[in-house]
């Protein structure tokens, strides 16, 4: 089975919902690789596994590196990396430079990179040379200084049109796919029939093309406690239990058995001649 391209996303608009999860490491690559149509390499990295405050502060070089392994431990699943904050916002110049640079040394399907009308001509320059662009509007997490923290969109019907026209630019610059994050379900129901490229949910509710999570959010190694995820089993959980365990037997000297250590090779005796 060859591995999904963004053709094959693109073309999934209005069927089968598209499944997407978020991915940094190769471990959690292979786990979700045959149960995911597309995996991000998000800059939630940043508050995920380096416990930042928020995404500001994620580097391209860590997004590459996340996204080598990502990339080599799957071969089924679309590949996404992030661009973070600061690598495609001065200009096009810039940010084809950096997107080449991650496409070349990562081998990932596209890139994603945050903003509507105002990225239009980044997207449109980026497309236009060979680098597919998945676009993310809405809550936007690198906007979180300017907005004054994690704000739904679209609870006011007045805001909707500046979230459709970012869609709309979006899929006219071309870009294969849309994030909606943060977003009062009638608003993504209306962008989501209004474009001809997928939408992909995260508290956009099931009137989305697809729906995408962070993992470690959904599996219970994280303490997030937003109303639109659900987590599906708390590994966290498991994880202490084990540890607990574990401190256990080795204090009471009971790990390691003679089960896991190793033993002395035979003597090999030499007869005399």
């Amino acid at each position: 089975m060859k591995r999904k391209s963004v053709i094959d996303i693109k073309e999934m608009k209005s069927k089968l919902p598209i499944v997407c999860l978020t991915a940094y490491t190769a471990t959690i690559g292979r786990f979700l690789d045959s149960e995911a149509d597309l995996l991000l390499v998000g800059d939630s990295l940043g508050m995920v596994l380096y416990d930042h405050e928020n995404t500001l502060t994620v580097t391209l070089q860590q997004m590459i590196n996340h996204a080598q392994a990502v990339v080599k431990s799957t071969s089924k699943a679309c590949v996404v990396t992030d661009m973070p904050f600061g690598t495609y916002e001065e200009s096009v110049d810039v940010a084809f430079k950096n997107a080449a640079k991650v496409m070349k040394e990562t081998n990932c399907s596209a890139i994603k990179l945050e903003g509507g009308q105002s990225m239009f001509d980044t997207v449109k320059y980026l497309t236009e040379r060979g680098i597919p662009v998945m676009g993310h509007i809405g809550l936007q997490p690198q906007s979180v200084l300017v907005d004054g923290g994690y704000k739904i969109k679209g609870r006011n019907k007045f805001e909707w049109s500046k979230f459709i026209d970012d869609a709309r630019a979006l899929e006219e610059a071309g870009a294969f796919s849309v994030v909606l994050e943060g977003m009062a379900e009638p608003l993504a129901a209306e962008i989501t029939g209004s474009i001809s490229i997928p939408t992909i949910g995260i508290g956009a509710s099931s009137k989305c093309d697809g729906q995408i999570l962070v993992t470690e959010d959904m599996i219970g190694l994280t303490d997030v406690s937003a109303k639109f995820v659900k987590q599906y089993i708390n590994i966290g959980e498991l994880i202490k239990s084990a540890a607990v365990e574990y401190r256990k037997e080795v204090v009471n000297r009971d790990f390691p058995t003679k089960d896991h250590v190793y033993g002395m090779k035979p003597t090999i005796v030499k007869k005399e001649k």
